[in-house]
């Protein structure tokens, strides 16, 4: 099953961070509705201070940046992503307009 992992910055204000969480905590349905048809197996987001961690895994040879196509058409995904990005930042050197940036693995316990 691929895993992917990448990485985002919330805006450095306390109070973002708790207005991002929140949103995490009843994501609008059609959001979730709409990862689904994607083809995500699962996506898990984890806080440390303002950084972001994704891993999302999916069918064999699934590819987030295909997949993710019809979802990022939908104008609810379209309100939701323009509400997030309000609370968000690019991590340094992120291409522009990529906002969840790929994290290259480097180690694997299971591989050695």
């Amino acid at each position: 099953m691929p895993t992917f992992v990448l990485a985002l910055n919330l805006k450095d204000d306390p109070r973002v961070i708790a207005e991002y969480v929140e949103h995490h905590r009843k994501v609008w349905p059609e959001v979730l509705a709409g990862i689904r048809r994607a083809g995500a197996e699962d996506i898990k987001i984890y806080l440390n201070g303002r950084h972001l961690f994704m891993l999302m895994t999916g069918p064999e040879g699934f590819d987030p940046d295909t997949a993710f196509a019809d979802y990022q058409r939908d104008p609810v995904v379209q309100r939701w992503e323009a509400l997030m990005q309000t609370l968000q930042e690019q991590l340094p050197g992120s291409p522009h307009g990529r906002w969840w940036t790929p994290l290259r693995k480097i180690f694997d316990l299971a591989e050695t």
